[in-house]
């Protein structure tokens, strides 16, 4: 069904003289505001039309139960012509500003005022046009109203309100101008209930009672305003709900989904810099360039979404945070942005299934002839400083020792010829969470390494 709000927000996010797109991030928020407002609209249409299915049939057995007789068969096929064209607005819905939407609402609230004012040609017993306002008819317009508001702007709402107001006042107009009278008929009740008198005015078979149609149309408005007002205020928190999941998606790039659960729970929880313990985990593939060298651009690209996508699917698995790509490689922690009991041993079951997924996709590349890949894999457990950085375009940064350390181990799995070196820091601390003994077997004790920038060799292990 035609919507006003939703295809005036649209509108302005589509239109091109409402100020240059500056940003990625910007255009994408915009795309994603507008997908949520499409995504509204598909719902609302459904749920009106399903709510006009359901209302105008109930109407029907009502006509018929209270006055069972052949006649109302012609208002229940209005009623069914009012489904039809519920079904054709369902056909037609788009954001956009749709003119045919508004014709089918116009046509809505045309054909129920032609059924009200203008009398049943099959009927056996035909009374004067005016009386037919006497059945208080302007109710079932409402109906109209409350379901538009499902699936309508508050625009929308309002032009409802206002061409049903103004199609009934003009009809009750064409009607007390141009419908015939009984001279006759009109003494004859005058003489019982005496011309004067209020009573007169209300039995009156051939007069309009032109006041009673104007506080119809005026109540009508009233209930048409404070409904836009609604329609308004939920359009307004549609668009918040909507920045809102696209922050929770924006987060979803780099936290595990409990994670971003609960950074969504928090205000600003990752503005304070502050110290921790946690894992941080340096992944990098062997022998990258020569690997590369001799092939197409866009084969090494599809080659890194299929690396990325893979490793960065452990990392959310295993409670991580994937920190950065670097190239062909990236970098996790484990225990940011909240510490956890179990952070240790969640990087190394992290590290240990990055490696089962690469023996997986290797097997599928070893069949379609293409080279396998190996991984380096360091992780380093100590002290780091959490935060964000910059100034206009913030960035939550890892920073510390632990970082380097991490990032020198993994360059040690060239010189140790493993897959996996891990400091004695991290399997300490692995052994305090009372991890899986499973985890560390098949690691290597290799005391006294030097590692660049510490002034202390450590003792690390390697698999």
């Amino acid at each position: 069904m035609a919507d006003a709000t939703d295809v005036t927000t649209a509108a302005e996010l589509r239109a091109p003289n409402d100020g240059p797109v500056r940003t990625r991030e910007e255009f994408e928020d915009r795309q994603y505001i507008l997908t949520a407002l499409e995504e509204h609209k598909r719902r609302g249409v459904e749920l009106a039309v399903w709510t006009r299915w359901i209302m105008l049939p109930i109407v029907a057995v009502f006509l018929i139960a209270v006055h069972p007789v052949w006649s109302q068969l012609y208002y229940v096929a209005m009623l069914g012509l009012l489904c039809l064209n519920g079904w054709l607005m369902r056909r037609v819905a788009r954001v956009e500003r749709s003119r045919a939407e508004l014709s089918l609402i116009l046509f809505d609230l045309l054909l129920m005022t032609f059924g009200m004012v203008v009398p049943n040609p099959f009927d056996p017993q035909p009374i004067p046009v005016p009386m037919l306002y006497h059945y208080g008819n302007f109710v079932y317009f409402f109906m109209i109203l409350s379901a538009g508001t499902l699936a309508y702007s508050w625009r929308t709402v309002i032009a409802i309100g206002v061409w049903t107001a103004v199609i009934w006042l003009g009809a009750s107009y064409g009607v007390a101008r141009f419908a015939p009278a009984d001279a006759d008929m009109s003494a004859a009740l005058a003489a019982i209930v005496g011309p004067d008198s209020h009573m007169w005015e209300l039995m009156d078979p051939f007069h309009v009672n032109f006041q009673l149609r104007i506080q119809e149309a005026m109540v009508f408005l009233l209930v048409a305003g404070t409904l836009a007002l609604s329609a308004k205020r939920f359009n307004e928190l549609l668009l918040t709900a909507a920045g809102s999941e696209r922050e929770r998606a924006n987060l979803s790039r780099y936290f595990s989904p409990n994670v971003v659960e609960q950074l969504s729970q928090n205000d600003e929880p990752l503005k304070q810099v502050r110290g921790a313990k946690v894992a941080v985990m340096f992944v990098d593939i062997m022998g990258f360039t020569p690997l590369t060298q001799d092939q197409d651009p866009h084969e090494v690209i599809d080659l890194l979404r299929g690396f990325h996508g893979r490793m960065e699917a452990e990392v959310f698995r295993h409670n991580g945070t994937l920190d950065k790509y670097l190239g062909d490689g990236l970098m996790a922690t484990f225990g940011t942005p909240q510490p956890g009991e179990q952070d240790a041993t969640h990087a190394l079951a992290c590290a240990l299934s990055m490696q089962a997924a690469l023996e997986g996709w290797n097997r599928d590349r070893r069949r379609k002839g293409l080279p396998t890949l190996r991984v380096g894999i360091g992780l380093h457990y100590g002290d780091v400083v959490l935060g964000d950085i910059g100034a206009n375009r913030l960035e939550y940064a890892v920073v510390g020792a632990a970082v380097n350390v991490a990032s020198r181990l993994e360059k040690l799995t060239r010189t140790l010829e493993g897959d996996i070196v891990l400091s004695d820091g991290l399997r300490g601390q692995l052994l305090q969470e009372g991890a899986d003994n499973d985890l560390l077997q098949g690691f290597g004790c290799h005391e006294g390494q030097i590692i660049r920038g510490l002034s202390e060799p450590m003792t690390v292990w390697a698999r």
